[in-house]
């Protein structure tokens, strides 16, 4: 059982995109119809999510989001839940359709034993952060490997490097291309919502075969930019 004082000093940053704009930033699929639903659903289950850890959060979309670049409006974002009064941030983003409860809930529990806590997701980089103030340090953070593959082994090695504590929640599958939503359908151990699970299901029917001599058809229209915008990728140190 969490302790109360806990709830009063940590709070959940969900920084992620409007249904809308992550259909234009993030166009997994070519139908916008089915792009703005996959993204509408994906942004119901986070919420969801996060009201069932009955955490005080905040929400920054594109709308709230201030700086010329991704690591400075989360930066900024962050710094703000920081100037709220609150000593712990849990960052989540949208794009992780088997995120549950528990792996906010185990990184509150963490972060009481001053240890950073990180979500990894199979790309590289991570569906969750959860650090405390201590931890948050501008220079550091917006020097970090944003956006890459390299991002979670780097945060470890900077870890490691300064004898800090680094916890590591069990690994995820985030959305970023086709590829990532066929991998989720196969995985029959983790839950996810019906309604994501209906999208994705009409997303792959919707797929014309392509031609064995023209394999990259789908993914030079739709995909050729590894769009991972909306889950955070960051640190301290």
């Amino acid at each position: 059982m969490l302790k109360e004082e806990l709830y009063k000093t940590t709070a959940i940053l969900l920084f992620a995109q409007t249904e809308k704009a992550e259909s234009n930033l993030k166009p997994i699929v070519c139908r916008k119809k089915q792009s703005a639903m996959l993204w509408k659903k994906m942004n119901e289950h986070v919420l969801k999510t996060i009201h069932k850890t009955k955490l005080p959060y905040f929400v920054y979309t594109e709308k709230e989001q201030v700086g010329t670049n991704f690591a400075e409006r989360f930066t900024n974002a962050i710094q703000e839940v920081y100037n709220q009064g609150f000593n712990n941030v849990i960052t989540i983003g949208n794009d992780t359709p088997h995120l549950q409860p528990k792996h906010i809930l185990e990184a509150v529990e963490k972060l009481q034993n001053n240890q950073l806590v990180l979500g990894p997701s199979r790309d590289g980089g991570f569906y969750l952060m959860g650090l405390k103030k201590s931890h948050f340090n501008t220079k550091t953070f917006l020097k970090l490997p944003w956006q890459t593959g390299q991002l979670t082994k780097t945060i470890a090695r900077l870890i490691t490097k300064k004898n800090d504590v680094i916890c590591f929640l069990e690994t995820l599958q985030d959305i970023d291309f086709i590829a990532d939503i066929k991998a989720i359908l196969k995985d029959k151990i983790h839950q996810i919502s019906v309604g994501i699970l209906l999208v994705l299901k009409q997303i792959i029917r919707s797929l014309k075969p392509i031609p064995d001599n023209n394999t990259s058809l789908y993914h030079s229209l739709c995909n050729t930019t590894y769009f991972n915008k909306g889950s955070p990728q960051l640190l301290h140190i």
